[in-house]
């Protein structure tokens, strides 16, 4: 262990620029920096191992700030690291700073964006089973916030990492006692969280937070753990460490201190020597070997003939493990549905980047975010509906500029008889809220097995949308298809207006064609396979050249934020009528077909639709 009176000196000087830092914002969580303090000093000046030059080097550790309201911590120790000039911490906060008041990838040396708590140790985890399932030499630190730890996120990131047996990653609990608003749920009662940690299969140590020795000691055995087990250094820490009227004081919390409360809290801490600097351990050297295809199977190979029946959940899979075949970013996780969204034939094709995830969606997208940190392409699939329950964070992987895909099977009433929990009803508008978003919903076999391979491309976040029945082929094997990109299906110059569809709607609308066929009225159809990108050039095209100034969207999801709405946007000024048939209401179990004729989302309800606008 380096000199402990030198590693005070390093931790107060941490403290003073979390402090300073915060005082020239205004604002920011001063007193949660400092009880870590201690903790992180003997990390960064002993153990991390880090290329400041390269800070996605795959040989680096990685170090996850969970608890992200301690941003000027993590600034402070990185540049105390001599990653940027430490005054570079006095425009925290400001508008045109990287030093956002909760770290983003903005701040180059960000593992991730926190600030919604409870999510860190899942990133972690992802980058941890990276290192473990291909052998790199990094470690990744975890540092949680007690607060936090009420978050049941936690605790599922703790079962994945104990069942994958990810003895590279390192806990640090900052047991600091103190809240937003009140103590936290266990005080320092640190046998509580001990027991808790080790229920979840992980081992466990105890120290004093502020006790160089022990904080040493307790790294050195992380370091040398071969347990098996997930490591977790339970810390009892004091918030507002080191400065008498901030220590263990309650009402502190993202409170800045004012100049003349500075000043004073400086002076407690002694005389700082500006000069003290971390010195970052060289990382190991990695050296990723290429990977040549398994076998020479390509997406050409997957061929369908015209009018054949094949559900579009049935192609993702076969079409993703044949891709990355050649491709070794690519990981597949499941939520244990593998059989129904059929990632199975991934798992089998490639069971080494197959990763069940089992019941816990919140993690799954965690794990995936950490993944996509360390350049992998993840892919997470399970019920749309179910996606809907970890948007916080796929909010936040967006934030942090992860490079994820998304599929959700079994969206919208077309599913049947398993009712309307099971239902994704509002997967769309949920994705269609984040910028750059691509959302796809192919109607069928030949589109799916096109489209994956463009959100393997696409970097950022991205969602597939599949269907549970099964649907007929209606396009050709050498067809192409674009993001932003749509298909005529039906035109002719007697056409009226023209029916715009996606997924299951787009059969209900071609059925809906020829009835209307029969009743002399010629509308055109499109499958808006895009929905984000949208196809905007096609649709004011298919206005111009109908007789009447009007289009008809038809989708099996909740009338707002779905396919409508994007076409109400793509056209908005344009003078175009926009008759939106949606699902207005809670479905229930029944026949497909049943649903869809209740939901006024079928055929017939189309023919209604067209002959009453046209009247």
């Amino acid at each position: 262990m380096a000199d402990t009176d030198l590693l005070v000196k390093k931790a107060n000087l941490v403290r003073a620029w979390s402090m300073r830092a915060t005082t020239a914002a205004g604002s920011g969580h001063p007193t949660t920096c400092m009880s870590a303090a201690d903790l992180t000093t003997v990390l960064f000046d002993t153990y991390f191992r880090y290329d400041l030059k390269n800070p996605l080097y795959q040989g680096n550790d990685r170090f996850i700030l969970s608890k992200g309201h301690a941003a000027p911590l993590l600034y402070t120790l990185f540049a105390l690291s001599g990653a940027f000039d430490p005054s570079e911490l006095l425009t925290l906060r400001k508008f045109d700073s990287r030093l956002e008041g909760h770290p983003t990838p903005s701040f180059p040396y960000s593992d991730a964006a926190t600030g919604s708590l409870g999510q860190g140790l899942s990133i972690g985890a992802g980058l941890a089973y990276i290192a473990k399932n291909e052998k790199l030499p990094y470690k990744t630190f975890v540092l949680t916030g007690d607060g936090e730890l009420a978050e049941g996120q936690v605790w599922e990131a703790l079962n994945f990492a104990s069942y994958y047996k990810l003895d590279n990653l390192i806990v640090i609990a900052d047991i600091n006692r103190l809240g937003q608003s009140q103590e936290t749920m266990f005080d320092h009662h640190i046998d509580e969280y001990m027991n808790r940690f080790r229920a979840f299969g992980a081992d466990v140590m105890a120290i004093d937070g502020h006790d160089f020795s022990q904080i040493d000691n307790a790294y050195k055995d992380a370091l040398a753990n071969k347990s098996g087990k997930p490591y977790v250094i339970v810390a009892k820490t004091f918030k507002g460490k080191g400065v008498s009227f901030l220590e263990n004081k309650d009402g502190w919390h993202g409170k800045a201190l004012k100049k003349e409360d500075l000043e004073k809290a400086l002076q407690e801490l002694g005389t700082l020597d500006e000069g003290l600097r971390f010195a970052l351990k060289e990382p190991a050297k990695v050296t990723r070997k290429s990977q040549t295809a398994k076998n020479k199977e390509s997406i050409q190979s997957l061929s369908y003939q015209i009018g054949e029946e094949v559900a579009t959940r049935e192609i993702y899979g076969k079409v993703l493990a044949t891709i990355a075949q050649s491709d070794s970013r690519i990981y597949a996780l499941d939520a244990e549905v593998k059989n129904s969204t059929f990632s199975i034939d991934f798992k089998k094709s490639l069971p080494e980047r197959f990763v069940e995830c089992f019941i816990a969606e919140q993690n799954m997208v965690g794990v995936a975010v950490g993944m996509s940190r360390v350049g992998r392409k993840p892919f997470v699939s399970t019920f749309a509906a179910f996606l809907s329950r970890a948007f916080d964070q796929i909010r936040m992987g967006a934030i942090g500029k992860a490079d994820v895909g998304f599929v959700g099977s079994h969206c919208g009433v077309s599913i049947g008889e398993d009712g309307s929990s099971q239902m994704g009803l509002e997967d769309i508008a949920m994705f269609g809220t984040i910028p750059d978003v691509v959302i796809l919903h192919p109607s069928e076999a030949v589109s799916t097995t096109k489209l994956i391979p463009l959100l393997v491309k696409h970097e950022g976040i991205s969602y597939l949308r599949t269907l549970r029945p099964k649907t007929p082929v209606l396009y050709k094997n050498d067809d192409e298809f674009t993001l932003g990109g749509s298909k005529i299906l039906r035109t002719s110059k007697e056409d009226v207006l023209t029916v715009v569809a996606a997924g299951i709607t787009v059969h209900e609308a071609l059925k809906a064609y020829e009835v209307l066929k029969n009743k002399g009225i010629s509308v055109q159809i499109v499958d808006c396979y895009s929905i984000n990108p949208i196809d905007k050039d096609t649709l004011l095209e298919c206005v111009r050249v109908t007789k009447e100034n009007i289009l008809v969207t038809v989708e099996d999801h909740y009338e707002h934020g779905g396919l409508g709405d994007f076409v109400l946007s793509a056209l908005s000024g344009s003078g175009t009528w926009v008759e939106k048939l949606a699902v207005r209401k809670f479905s229930r179990s029944g026949k497909p077909e049943k649903l869809l004729a209740d939901a006024k989302i079928d055929a017939t309800a189309i023919v209604q639709a067209v002959q009453r606008l046209i009247k």
